[in-house]
């Protein structure tokens, strides 16, 4: 096992990796135009992706956009996108990824916000300290 970070070069890995999470998640498959957004994205660094290669195949991936932080006064970063292919689950790989992640990222600490089923989850990995409710607006 490998962890990368994922550029517009593994495109068509996380192309796959994201079909399947929003599949899980009961959410649209992304279109081509937001895969496209997306890349555009990556490329400016608005997000960084970071994964998991098993011969040379692609199997897990976790994003995190950097944003500054008031929670310690330094950067930090949104911790989304994670998703591991279930045959790949129950192997370790989410713990390390997460701190491969978090190293190769440079921040100084991660937020997630998940469904109340995946708390437990993100715990066991190390978001131990709760902030409260996090909620999303689209205007």
């Amino acid at each position: 096992m490998e962890y990368i970070r994922i550029t517009n070069d593994d495109m068509a890995g996380l192309k796959v990796l994201h079909i399947g999470y929003k599949q899980e998640i009961g959410e649209e498959t992304p279109s081509d135009e937001d895969f496209d957004s997306l890349s555009e994205a990556i490329k400016k660094e608005r997000i960084f992706f970071y994964g998991c290669v098993d011969a040379g195949r692609l199997v897990a991936c976790c994003s995190i956009t950097p944003t500054y932080s008031t929670f310690n006064y330094q950067m930090g970063g949104v911790f989304e996108d994670f998703y591991i292919v279930p045959e790949y689950r129950h192997r370790g790989i989410a713990r390390q990824l997460v701190r491969f992640a978090y190293q190769e990222s440079g921040v100084g600490s991660l937020t997630v916000g998940c469904a109340d089923c995946d708390v437990k989850m993100y715990q066991s990995l190390g978001f131990a300290v709760p902030l409260g409710n996090l909620f999303a607006f689209e205007g």
